[in-house]
């Protein structure tokens, strides 16, 4: 049976809703006012529709004024030069074009320059013209990566937009006191108003903000509340405190092991063994040495096989390190913060025994073993396969309490034949134990491991470095560039380290590389016109240096 088409008659208040059903329906089945049904009918539709948008507008009342905005404040900071307002327009207006098969070309990414732009601007106290905040903001809005600098760059012009437009209310809550200045310390009603009333984001600004310029204070206006918090909110909270932790946070802290939440607690532990000088750290001390001692009754031949009955000394004999986890998880070591139940292929004796040794003081381990430096310590052997447990961790442990005496026993040589080192487990590791170094000495060991490991290890590792490069680092990796195109291999094996390198090598390098952008000799085993591709990439390298370079010198002298 087919329906025939339904007219509509006349119009009145709801003809616009009546053309939308119109056209939803299609004009075979219905059709608008005065039409009869046929081929014209959709040019009618069309014209009925424009026809009812001019009186749509026309009919519109106008609206109540709206208060204007306040005027945008003013950016105290120096503005900056015009060759470097131009470059930042540059870079903004950039978008990343596709890319195939791991072919980067030659050309610079100007999207991966911002951020270095940025941290000179920034470093030079410029303020941005006005006009590009809104690029700014967008950039920011859409990598988070960008969003500190970016907004501490675009300034208090960029909050004042931002309180304009939905889009970038993220500024609001990326900033500390974005959506409203945060109170002075001396004005106590105001910051006890916006802690009792503020929104979660505001409160979490207040908090840290407070706990930078004194941290007792942000500590004493958390424990007003604490009680009261819901458990995520204590948790984020709690985790503010690890900036300027120290001994005055204890009592809090100790307080917080008994909290409802475990996460809560696992937090409160954290931190405090994090305070080798705490009571919870003389508890692990206590628990973690009952664990590990020096075994008199057998130590290890020159080879590294253990014996019975043996005492070191002339014959050549190292004294070795016996461990005996915990049998059990007691209810003490559980309000420590020691996780009972540990994870899925992990033995739960090997799992207690690492949370108890990760959470004691490391300077307990020179009195428990004899006396010994933590390099004689690392060095000696572990009986019965507990080695990898214990060295990982002292690893965790030597980070997380900021140890580098210990981090570099672990670490070890960088030339040493296991690129492991003695006591890291992994390259994670290894790059977290560096990062408890001074960056000097960092780049240091990052070009040592470079030059006798190359490049397939090492990208974890050089991202703990500081920028740009310190020059040992820069020829370690340029040199084993080189190696790799030599061997005949394509550069896009090493894209992330050639992307570091633009990000990172000091631009004063770009000399040094004029000589790897020729084509070079295919040797007979090489993968097909890799030469070039390894020039493009150099001619990429050396064009991203220079452009840096250019970036510097427009922002002016530092």
């Amino acid at each position: 049976m087919t329906r025939s088409p339904v007219s509509v008659d006349a119009p009145g208040a709801d003809v616009w809703e009546g053309l939308v059903t119109t056209a939803l329906l299609g004009t075979d089945r219905r059709t608008p006012p005065g039409t009869a049904p046929g081929p014209d009918a959709p040019a009618a539709l069309l014209d009925a529709a424009a026809v009812e948008t001019v009186r749509r507008r026309a009919g519109l009342r106008p609206a109540r004024a709206a208060e204007r905005p306040q005027p945008a404040p003013e950016d105290p900071r120096p503005a900056l030069p015009p060759a470097a307002a131009r470059r930042l327009a540059m870079l903004l207006a950039d978008r990343p074009g596709p890319s195939g098969g791991g072919r980067r070309g030659s050309a610079p990414d100007l999207t991966e320059l911002l951020p270095q732009w940025l941290a000179v601007a920034n470093a030079r106290g410029f303020a941005p013209p006005p006009q590009v905040l809104p690029a700014l903001l967008d950039a920011a809005r859409g990598r988070t990566d960008l969003r500190p600098a970016a907004l501490e760059f675009a300034g208090p012009r960029a909050l004042w937009l931002a309180r304009l437009n939905p889009d970038w209310r993220f500024a609001l809550r990326a900033t500390p006191g974005g959506g409203a200045a945060l109170p002075r310390l001396e004005d106590e009603e105001r910051i006890q108003r916006l802690w009792q009333e503020g929104l979660f984001a505001e409160r979490v600004a207040l908090l840290s903000a407070l706990r930078s310029r004194e941290p007792a204070a942000a500590r004493d206006l958390l424990a007003t509340t604490w009680a009261t918090e819901r458990a995520e909110d204590r948790l984020m909270f709690l985790d503010s405190l690890r900036a300027g932790l120290g001994p005055d946070d204890e009592p809090f802290l100790e307080q917080s092991l008994a909290d409802r939440s475990r996460n809560v607690r696992a937090t409160a532990a954290e931190l405090l063994s994090a305070l080798p000088g705490s009571a919870l750290a003389a508890r692990m001390a206590v628990r973690a040495g009952a664990c590990v001692a020096i075994d008199h009754l057998r130590t290890a031949q020159p080879g590294g096989e253990c014996l019975e009955g043996g005492e070191s000394g002339a014959d050549g004999s190292t004294p070795t390190i016996a461990v005996e986890a915990p049998h059990e998880c007691d209810p003490g070591m559980e309000r420590d913060g020691v996780v009972a139940k540990a994870p899925a292929g992990r033995g739960e004796r090997s799992w207690w025994l690492g949370q108890l040794v990760e959470a004691a003081p490391l300077a307990t381990w020179s009195r428990r073993l004899g006396g010994r430096t933590p390099r004689e310590i690392v060095a000696l052997p572990v009986a019965d396969e507990w080695q990898g447990e214990l060295h990982a961790a002292w690893c965790r442990a030597a980070v997380r309490q900021r140890d580098a005496e210990w981090s570099r026993a672990l670490l070890g040589e960088p030339s040493a034949p296991d690129a492991g080192g003695p006591g890291a487990v992994s390259l994670a590791e290894r790059a977290k134990l560096l990062g408890t170094l001074g960056a000097a000495e960092r780049a240091e060991w990052v070009a040592g491991f470079i030059s006798a490991h190359g490049l397939s290890e090492a990208f974890q590792l050089l991202g703990v470095c500081g920028v740009p490069w310190a020059a040992p680092l820069g020829r370690a990796v340029v040199d084993a560039l080189n190696i790799a195109r030599d061997a005949g291999s394509y550069p896009w094996s090493f894209s992330g380290v050639m992307g570091l390198a633009e990000r990172c090598l000091d631009p004063s390098e770009a000399s040094r590389l004029d000589a790897l952008l020729a084509v070079p000799d295919e040797p007979e085993n090489a993968s097909p016109g890799a030469g070039g591709y390894w020039a493009e990439a150099f001619q990429r390298l050396v064009t991203t240096l220079r452009l840096r370079a250019a970036m510097t010198e427009e922002l002016g002298a530092a």
